[in-house]
């Protein structure tokens, strides 16, 4: 096996394993919610969906230290790896008491915003619930750095035994805070399972052999000048991820006009898709730490670190996309949909195959971008798929679902065509320059 494929798919997979844990807490919390009825549900749901958004804001410091860690352990510089770390922590000090602070100050508001307005009964739930998970995103965007640290020093296997930890913990734990304390014992119940984890977390980091030896080293920076730093290297990936969820709410909005059939069968197979998708962004980051990791030690393998990632996460969208077209009808059921809906959904998943395809090669080659510097590039072409692909949506929501998954694939092939063309014009730029460098 080709040695960056061996080591995409070593760093992938464990990264994949967390980023499914991380979806399954807030499905763990809707089931035993569930039994509170409707209002709770959609409480919880509509709360639990924030945190999408924190995670937007997490990448900022949790992305942005793991590029430059992970270049900074390339070059074997531990002055520099020092002051990644540095820089980090003084990221989420900045940043964690503004949302936290916030949040917690406009969690009324905030709540009635997310259930869009009204007095009912749900109402009053979501801000019993932001009150306790939004100081608990103290503990979140912790664990969020940690697992960055943790990803850019290579080790992708000890975020996902604290993802497993924490989501185990809810499992045991969620059933006995929900029936003392309803919703906000489910959401005291995550800050709790995912505290453990972070102290876990906290423990590993002085374990671990790159930052222990670097304990006693002097950084490479001041804090000021590592905050900045990570903060350019981060704030485009978290842009990126934010301009991705705000597009797709508005395409929710989209589909909303061809009826509640259709809304509920777009739901159903968005989640299913959550599988796919999940390995999509593992790849991603995975190819972000080896990128950064070979250009600190001063080796530019972007070019077979693309194909690689190609090859790796388009095989991945193939199968998916093949696995969910044909096993669409038995998924729907599975759901218990009705047969309107059931058939809606079907439709949806057997037309949405070469979106995948595309999907798959764009996002994770999206990780070479990341690691090498291209994160504001790869911004850019991302707002404009998002910009083609909601008109695209909207004037195409008139052949139904399947219109929808054309303006899908459409605006996906656009952006992956945009990516082609600026990896062909950095390779021959570079070409050019060594050419120089030879003549002088």
């Amino acid at each position: 096996m080709n040695a960056h494929r061996r080591q995409l798919i070593l760093l992938a997979h464990p990264v994949y394993l967390s980023l499914l844990a991380s979806v399954a807490t807030g499905i763990i919390n809707t089931v035993w919610v569930s039994r509170l009825g409707g209002p709770a549900v959609a409480a919880v749901a509509v709360a639990t969906n924030t945190e999408n958004v924190l995670l937007g804001v997490a990448l900022v410091f949790g992305s942005g230290t793991t590029v430059l860690v992970a270049r900074a352990r390339g070059a074997g510089d531990g002055r520099a790896v020092r002051a990644a770390v540095r820089g980090g922590w003084a990221v989420w000090a900045l940043v964690t008491p503004v949302v936290v602070g916030g949040g917690f100050l406009l969690r009324e508001p905030l709540a009635r915003l997310v259930l869009g307005g009204g007095d009912g009964a749900a109402v009053p739930l979501a801000v019993g619930y932001f009150a306790i998970s939004l100081p608990g995103a103290v503990v979140f965007f912790a664990q969020q750095l940690v697992d960055g640290i943790l990803k850019g020093a290579g080790d992708t296997r000890t975020p996902m035994r604290l993802a497993l930890l924490a989501n185990g913990l809810v499992l045991v734990c969620d059933p006995f805070l929900i029936h003392f304390y309803g919703v906000q014992g489910a959401a005291a119940c995550t800050a709790l399972c995912r505290l453990v984890a972070l102290g876990v977390g906290l423990a590993a980091l002085g374990r671990n052999e790159l930052l222990r030896a670097t304990a006693d080293v002097p950084p490479a920076e001041p804090v000021g000048a590592a905050l900045r730093r990570t903060l350019r290297t981060g704030l485009p990936m978290s842009a990126d991820f934010t301009v991705r969820q705000a597009g797709a709410l508005v395409l929710v909005a989209i589909v909303a006009r061809l009826g509640v059939t259709a809304v509920a069968a777009y739901a159903i197979a968005y989640k299913v898709m959550y599988v796919a998708t999940m390995a999509f962004y593992a790849v991603r980051q995975a190819a972000a730490i080896h990128t950064a990791h070979l250009l600190g030690a001063g080796q530019d393998e972007r070019r077979a670190i693309g194909r690689q990632v190609v090859l790796v996460s388009g095989s991945a969208g193939l199968v998916s996309a093949v696995l969910l077209g044909a096993a669409a009808p038995w998924i729907m059921a599975a759901f218990g949909a009705g047969p309107a809906v059931a058939h809606a959904g079907v439709l949806f998943l057997r037309c949405v195959g070469p979106y995948l395809l595309l999907m798959a090669c764009f996002i994770a080659l999206g990780g070479v971008f990341e690691g090498s510097g291209g994160a504001p590039v790869l911004l850019r072409v991302t707002v404009l798929g998002t910009a083609l692909q909601l008109p695209l949506a909207y004037g195409l929501s008139g052949l139904g679902l399947p219109g929808v998954c054309l303006a899908l694939t459409l605006s996906m092939g656009v952006q992956c065509a945009v990516v082609l063309v600026l990896s062909r014009r950095a390779r021959r730029q570079e070409g050019s320059e060594v050419s120089l460098a030879r003549v002088a």
